[in-house]
């Protein structure tokens, strides 16, 4: 995983995540005061309309992390840090699934349900990819002990 990589990814994935919980905020936890108001809040319509030209770009990006990253260590014989990994993947698929699926139910039932889908699973990855970075961040900062067969630590690390 490249450096831009890394960085657009985390960048992207703060935006879409302070703006999704701020829609969710104007739009369920405040009140407007006008019994006739369509929104709560005027910055409602933006929080929107970010999260989802932001969502679709976050989405292309976890395919290259995806790639490049995830594959290469699930076949790596390392464990370390595998279990918040899965936690990461299985919730954005869960995320990015119902996040598409819920712009296009008209159902209000099936809405309110991959309405409330999408909050618990985005809230998974957030807290699950939160805990992934730190755990990789003292993985990576930990010293190494190097066996010693001849070969330099390179040839030793797993594609």
């Amino acid at each position: 995983m490249t450096p831009w990589e890394r960085w657009s990814f985390n960048i992207l994935h703060a935006v879409v995540a302070v703006t999704g919980v701020a829609y969710f905020y104007m739009k369920y936890a405040m009140d407007a005061g006008d019994p006739f108001a369509v929104i709560n809040h005027p910055w409602q319509p933006a929080m929107l309309a970010v999260h989802l030209v932001a969502a679709p770009v976050l989405i292309a990006l976890f395919g290259m992390l995806f790639r490049s990253h995830t594959i290469r260590k699930l076949l790596s014989p390392s464990q370390a840090n595998r279990r918040t990994g899965w936690t990461s993947l299985l919730s954005f698929a869960a995320m990015a699934l119902s996040g598409y699926l819920l712009q296009v139910a008209a159902d209000p039932t099936l809405r309110t349900i991959l309405i409330w889908t999408h909050v618990a699973t985005s809230t998974a990855f957030v807290l699950g990819y939160g805990v992934h970075l730190v755990i990789g961040w003292r993985v990576a900062n930990s010293p190494v002990v190097e066996p010693d067969d001849g070969l330099p630590r390179a040839a030793r690390l797993p594609l």
